[in-house]
């Protein structure tokens, strides 16, 4: 991040801050804002959306040079050996192999077949992912080698109580578990080329379907982990009853039919126990972190704090704050702010491996790359996510 765009960021957020001061101030004595200067406070809202996005532009584009020349650096033997393979595989088929290429190639495949793609393919996938999909980002990530994962919840407490020195001793109540099974599900894609572009192509055949199945399945798992409904797809943490039970995730009400409040975040972050603080954090829509900007607390403080830091989230009442584009838009009885510790409150499992298969025969001319990922989704402890719905 360039001093000149913290400078200006800063300025515009001093800007929209005296726009909106002004607008609230207008709104107690008149009644309501005029749409002149709300019009202003939208735009200078909007700018720092601008400045964000600009910056944001800026660190990605310095990751991708770091990241390009990181890959130009001299690699060993052995990863060059598969790098090589797998793009002449990527090319020409299996059929066109030797026996050293194949063995670099297929190390660590899956029982059932197939190759997996190169740990240097992989690991580009992953990071892809992590930055489309703030769930993953936040919450816990396992590997696993079977189809499924099991978690054992500690449901309540033992029971205990005051007695006499003679008096009878009943039985207390013994604390139980809940087993959660978090099941594996499928994603593919299955891009298809020319036999003639793989033969003739000048680029880099394999970073450019790692990008682009990549960006699809971070698209994917993002949607599933907030909104999936569990049937062949993990389950979304925004799918669940309200409630205070097993299977439940409260919702606090915003204090307002259809818009969020300053009092309704406080009650959301005080809903949750203090234990799950840290590490929390808030996710919403993008259009409503917007909305959020000027709200203030009764001190007359904006509960909103910008980040100046590369990397760094905004803040929100002292938490960080993720855009999630999949949370609902602010409206009479949406559900658009979750709040919680995702860490321990919802579990994403990966099962081992990526794999491309190159089919020549089904499409001719064309070859198709089938590529599936395996990975699952679910809530682990309901206890550690609040949810604001937009209800008085």
């Amino acid at each position: 991040m360039e001093k000149k765009q913290v400078e200006m960021l800063e300025k515009a957020v001093a800007d929209f801050r005296e726009l909106n001061d002004k607008a609230q101030a207008e709104s107690k004595k008149r009644g309501e804002e005029s749409a002149e200067m709300k019009a202003q406070v939208e735009k200078a809202n909007a700018e720092i959306t601008k400045l964000q996005d600009e910056i944001k532009a800026t660190n990605a584009a310095l990751n991708r040079s770091v990241r390009g020349e990181a890959a130009n650096q001299e690699v060993s033997a052995e990863q060059k050996a598969r790098r090589d393979a797998f793009n002449k595989y990527i090319r020409k088929g299996d059929g066109s192999l030797s026996d050293m290429e194949q063995k670099a190639l297929s190390v660590g495949s899956d029982p059932d077949g197939g190759f997996l793609v190169l740990p240097e393919m992989s690991s580009e996938i992953v990071k892809k992912v992590f930055e489309s999909s703030p769930v993953r980002a936040v919450a816990s990530v396992q590997t696993i080698s079977s189809d499924s994962f099991e978690i054992l919840q500690d449901l309540d407490e033992a029971g205990a109580g005051w007695v006499g020195e003679t008096a009878a001793r009943s039985e207390t109540t013994t604390p139980q578990f809940k087993k959660i099974v978090i099941a594996v599900h499928e994603i593919y894609a299955k891009p298809r080329a020319t036999q003639k572009l793989l033969d003739d192509a000048f680029v880099n055949i394999e970073a450019w379907l790692a990008e682009k199945v990549s960006e699809r399945f971070g698209r994917i798992e993002a949607t599933a982990f907030v909104q999936g409904d569990g049937v062949n797809k993990p389950r979304g943490f925004m799918t669940y009853a309200a409630g205070t039970s097993f299977g439940q995730i409260q919702q606090v009400n915003s204090g307002s039919a259809a818009v969020i409040t300053a009092d309704g975040l406080i009650n959301l972050k005080y809903s949750l126990k203090g234990a799950y603080n840290p590490g929390s954090v808030f996710m919403m829509k993008r259009a409503t972190v917007a909305s959020v900007r000027k709200l203030k607390d009764t001190t007359n403080q904006y509960l909103w704090q910008p980040s100046l830091q590369v990397g760094q989230p905004d803040m929100l009442l002292g938490y960080p704050i993720y855009e999630a584009d999949d949370m609902a838009a602010e409206a009479a009885d949406a559900l658009p702010v979750a709040f919680g510790n995702f860490k321990q409150g919802y579990q994403v499992v990966d099962r081992f491996g990526i794999r491309t298969l190159r089919d020549p025969y089904s499409a001719k001319p064309n070859v198709e790359f089938y590529t599936t990922k395996r990975v699952g989704g679910d809530v682990k402890n309901f206890e550690a996510i609040k949810i604001l719905k937009c209800a008085v």
